[in-house]
């Protein structure tokens, strides 16, 4: 036991409840349900499921000691290296890694994709443990990173907080990693503890700087087996730098919002914002760096490196998130501004930060990323062509559905080894759908931005392909919509004109023919 595990356990008992983590494999048994803490691949626990992983891995377990796992949004390379070891039988709500969504796809992983804001309170209503014995617990074991634990022997997570305190809550024992290797974060986080309905009462908070006051999560110490020393950090990767086509989407996105500003239905200081992970999600956040927007305000579930840059110049007022996704350098530069930052950041549950009445009551301004829009605005945010599951929905619905203004984000076309010009993410019908055209306001590409507000479906059909489309699939868009307009004329169904026969058509010429570039509808 190091001194400092020493100095960041202030609960006397729980000393006493070191243990190493392979000391606790024999607790574990295959069928049992498992929550973890972790957001977007920090905070999630890595000594225990690591030994766990290294037991299986030594003993050929693979398949014979599998789990039902939730985590509040995705995990670490720990979840990746159990989906390979085939350590899991089922998985909620969102999951990020090649390992794991291969095994989705190839149906070894049963993935149940759920709302982020949804998922905790449904967990702690019983909805997925409807089919153990009457009286069993709902979590068998919750795996909690912490950085510290307070003298009343409640959790003070680290850079998320996610599902965690619906875990702690539910769960028949609990096990914490007190994590030494980093910083204590006490004092940035505000946790809401669940009650169920009907006597559920409203979220107070009328400012993201808003805050209940209970700054750890509470745990009965009964529950808790053990304490595991943890001296390892976050692994975020790197991000990519932005190519021209995110800044393009910056560019064009900043200049609609200085426009919505100059005629007076946004402030000087916008609204909130909410910005999802990736690439042009971190070109946009580095454009609002450089442009004329100051004491700016963040409700969003992930703040990634770039937002430090809002902090540094003094345009970002305060912040709130369920948690900091920040890379290695962004971590160091975080700590290194530790007095500055945290007195602007607040780490929330995860059931708070993508609270539908919230995101209203903010009039959060909303920005993600799909994997296609169809001309009717309607988008796709998991399913590649229509099956094949990418990481899953996230939080952007929660988002997109109660924001001020809804707003989504992609290139015209992405690469592809077929076609040089690449794949139309502008399609006359999406495969799967996430968003539905009611819940978008906006829809920009490196193209241009399409204003889809108070316009009818025809209207904004022509909007997002002259705006949005690549040139190159602009014509057979037009052409499609044309025909579709036809036949629904003489049918007498022109409110959002289809031909059925030729919806999916770029999907499937795509398919057989390795291009989008429809030659012909007949």
């Amino acid at each position: 036991m190091s001194s400092l595990l020493k100095q960041r356990v202030r609960f006397a008992p729980y000393l006493d409840r070191v243990k190493s983590a392979t000391e606790l494999i024999p607790l574990f048994r295959s069928g049992q349900s498992l929550g973890w803490s972790g957001f977007t691949g920090v905070g999630a626990p890595k000594v225990v499921p690591q030994a766990l992983a290294d037991h299986v891995e030594r003993n050929q377990l693979q398949g014979k000691l599998r789990f039902d796992l939730f985590v509040g949004a995705s995990a670490g390379p720990e979840e990746s290296r159990w989906a390979e070891l085939d350590m899991i039988a089922r998985r909620s709500p969102h999951q990020v890694g090649k390992p794991i969504a291969s095994a989705i796809n190839q149906g070894r992983i049963q993935f149940f994709d759920k709302h982020l804001s949804m998922f905790p309170q449904d967990l702690t209503y019983g909805f997925y443990s409807r089919n153990k014995p009457i009286g069993s617990p709902i979590l068998d074991y919750a795996i909690i990173e912490a950085t510290a634990i307070k003298e009343d022997g409640s959790i003070v997570p680290g850079p998320s907080v996610g599902a965690s305190p619906e875990f702690v809550s539910v769960a028949d024992k609990v096990i914490v990693e007190v994590n030494t290797a980093t910083h204590s974060f006490e004092g940035i986080h505000d946790i809401d503890m669940p009650i169920n309905p009907p006597h559920r009462p409203p979220y107070p908070y009328l400012s993201v700087d808003h805050r209940c006051g209970v700054d750890s999560i509470p745990v009965d110490p009964s529950k808790v087996v053990a304490i595991v020393e943890s001296t390892q950090h976050d692994k975020v990767p790197l991000n990519h730098p932005a190519d021209e086509a995110s800044r393009a989407i910056a560019s064009h996105l900043i200049e609609f919002l200085e426009h919505e500003v100059a005629v007076g239905r946004l402030p000087k200081n916008l609204h909130p914002l909410q910005s999802g992970i990736g690439n042009i999600a971190n070109a946009v956040i580095e454009g609002l760096s450089s442009a004329s927007f100051h004491n700016l305000t963040v409700w969003t579930e992930v703040l990634q490196d770039s937002f430090l840059d809002l902090f540094e110049n003094g345009s970002l007022e305060y912040a709130t998130a369920t948690s900091i996704r920040l890379t290695e350098p962004g971590f160091e530069r975080f700590f290194n501004n530790w007095d500055e930052f945290s007195q602007k950041l607040c780490l929330r549950s995860q059931v708070v930060s993508n609270n539908p009445e919230m995101i209203r009551r903010l009039g959060v301004i909303a920005m993600n990323t799909p994997v296609e829009v169809d001309i009717y605005a309607h988008a796709n945010s998991t399913n590649v062509s229509g099956s094949r599951m990418l990481n899953g929905l996230g939080g952007s619905a929660d988002f997109l559905r109660n924001a001020k203004l809804s707003i989504m984000h992609t290139p015209s076309a992405r690469p592809s080894k077929t076609d040089p010009t690449g794949i139309s993410t502008i399609v006359p019908m999406v495969s799967h759908v996430d968003q539905t055209e009611h819940d978008l306001d906006v829809v920009v590409t490196d193209q241009g931005l399409a204003d889809l507000r108070g316009l009818s479906p025809t209207e904004r059909a022509r909007e997002i392909i002259q705006h949005c489309a690549h040139p190159e699939y602009k014509p057979i868009l037009i052409d499609y919509l044309e025909r579709s307009e036809f036949y629904a004329r003489k049918n007498k169904c022109m409110h959002e004109p289809h031909m059925l026969k030729n919806a999916h058509k770029f999907h499937i010429n795509l398919a057989e023919k390795g291009t989008m570039k429809v030659e012909s509808w007949d």
